[in-house]
């Protein structure tokens, strides 16, 4: 075989090889795409999970309570506070307060709610979103990170990182509904150019 036909033999198998390798790649693209995306929908509905089961807390108050009547016509402001604008890309906060039940409660972290992690006789659970305090200066990061913030055996507000990828969170009180209902929107990102918008609605059983 002549070394002019070992060239044209070499081009054609390129020639017949190269859509393979092409619709591979972008087979493998997208698996990676759907992987990352897949992930990102599990931490936000983790996400949505804990603010939601905060505010449908927020305001409890247990039957045998002593400052029942004296709170009831505070109660909304007291229990529950939204800070617009406040956070990473303009994003708002949240910090829920309510008085322990007679079961086990769990505060945003997974801690055993007990009276030692209260504040004058009240829980309270706080989301907020911040930059990523571990990322080098002037990296690029994949969002920013969305805070806990509960209280400690001693009753002090402590701030714990529950995920990362989180662009963007907004809080809206909803008008007109029975009770108080609040749309949640959570924006998450893999800071790339993978973009998802997740949104619940919650509603107070306590307010």
């Amino acid at each position: 075989m002549s070394l002019l036909e070992c060239l044209v033999g070499l081009a054609l198998s390129l020639i017949l090889v190269a859509p393979l390798i092409k619709n591979s790649g972008e087979l493998i693209a997208k698996q990676i795409e759907y992987e990352k995306t897949q992930s990102l929908s599990a931490e936000a509905d983790r996400a949505l999970e804990l603010i939601g089961r905060s505010i449908r807390m927020a305001g409890y108050q247990h039957a045998n309570s002593l400052s029942r009547t004296h709170q009831r016509e505070q109660r909304v402001a007291d229990f529950i506070q939204i800070q617009k604008h406040s956070g990473y890309q303009r994003s708002d906060a949240v910090m829920v307060k309510h008085e322990l039940s007679s079961g086990v409660d769990f505060d945003c972290i997974g801690n055993t709610l007990t009276p030692e992690r209260t504040k004058n006789g009240l829980a309270q659970q706080g989301f907020l979103v911040d930059r990523q305090a571990s990322a080098p200066k002037g990296k690029k990061v994949n969002g920013g990170s969305l805070i806990c913030q509960s209280l400690d055996r001693q009753g002090r507000i402590q701030n714990t990182t529950l995920m990362n990828g989180v662009q963007y969170l907004s809080i809206e009180v909803l008008p007109g509904l029975a009770g108080k209902a609040f749309r949640v929107k959570l924006e998450m990102t893999d800071g790339g150019w993978i973009q998802r918008e997740f949104e619940r609605t919650f509603s107070t059983r306590n307010l």
